[in-house]
């Protein structure tokens, strides 16, 4: 099936659909993230078909959000994320965050997040890069910027 290009799009949540837009891509970067680095066990632990799975990897190697190292000579390889594909598992982090609030249900959150800094389980709070205080949907006026369409 032929996907929608948003790339050339003005719009930065088209731009990073384009890269992640579709079901199957977070959850193979939150394996990825977790340690679930191999094609077999990718594949056993999502349960999607192997031609799936590698045209998405594809994909995201394409994209350059994971990268392939080699660990035998047939070749197979380990995914690894890049520095652009961690800072993607921080928008995995906010998504998180907003199914356990509205969508975990009396069983609680399947993750926890224990940070490095303070060693405490924590969750991630958008604040402003300025004057730290919080920062949501209702508390920002989303203004035109220098790459807006014309």
């Amino acid at each position: 099936m032929q996907r929608t290009n948003f790339s050339e799009m003005a719009c930065s949540i088209a731009r990073t659909l384009d890269v992640i837009g579709e079901p199957w891509s977070p959850l193979i970067l939150r394996d990825v993230y977790v340690g679930i680095s191999r094609f077999e066990q990718i594949q056993a632990d999502l349960g999607i078909s192997r031609k799936v799975l590698t045209e998405r990897l594809n994909h995201l190697v394409d994209q350059g959000v994971v990268e392939r190292r080699p660990y035998d000579n047939r070749p197979r390889y380990d995914y690894h994320l890049t520095a652009k594909g961690a800072e993607l598992v921080d928008l995995l982090m906010v998504m998180t965050a907003w199914g356990d609030k509205w969508l975990a249900g009396e069983a609680g959150p399947p993750v926890l997040y224990r940070h490095h800094a303070c060693g405490e389980i924590s969750h991630v709070d958008l604040r402003c890069s300025h004057c730290g205080e919080p920062m949501h949907a209702y508390d920002v006026d989303p203004l035109p910027g220098p790459g807006s369409a014309a």
